[in-house]
């Protein structure tokens, strides 16, 4: 019996240790974003200021890697922002299928040749006169798991 004990103690402590860690939330307020994300611990940040928008990258290794451009809005309807993202990612000749969509934002999978795909995600906010379009990191390959754990990610709102 007390075997039995011990040995239930170093499964819970090993499945405990294995298990990932949980994303905290990151608030891109000092990179002259307004809005909060979830992100692991120690992410790298990066910022381009461009000529009509901005760039802020958060990217941990190779699982996590979320890119937000901020603009100008050119439109107060998410919902017609989005649809206008949708139509430019379906027209990349390696769009393969639309995943799953909400009222914000899509997950999408793009087939790169008969073994190899990916997948990504948009997400829009509008705050005052700007407009927020969270995305995959241009560069790297991701599982539709890592998208979707990113796209949640995103959609992150503070208590």
């Amino acid at each position: 019996m007390r075997n039995l004990s011990f040995f239930s103690f170093v499964l819970l402590c090993l499945l405990a240790c294995s298990s990932e860690p949980e994303w905290q939330p990151l608030s891109l307020l000092e990179y002259g974003m307004p809005v909060t994300i979830l992100a692991p611990d120690s992410v790298d940040i990066k910022k381009m200021d461009l000529v009509l928008q901005e760039d802020v990258s958060v990217k941990k290794g190779d699982d996590y890697y979320v890119q937000i451009f901020s603009a100008e809005a050119t439109t107060r309807d998410p919902g017609k922002l989005k649809e206008s993202l949708k139509e430019e990612v379906m027209n990349n000749p390696f769009f393969s299928a639309l995943v799953e969509e909400g009222t914000e934002g899509f997950i999408y999978k793009d087939q790169i040749d008969s073994l190899h795909s990916t997948y990504g995600f948009r997400y829009v906010r509008i705050i005052g006169d700007k407009e927020y379009v969270f995305q995959t990191g241009l560069t790297g390959s991701f599982s539709e798991e890592q998208v979707r754990k990113m796209y949640d990610a995103v959609h992150y709102k503070e208590k």
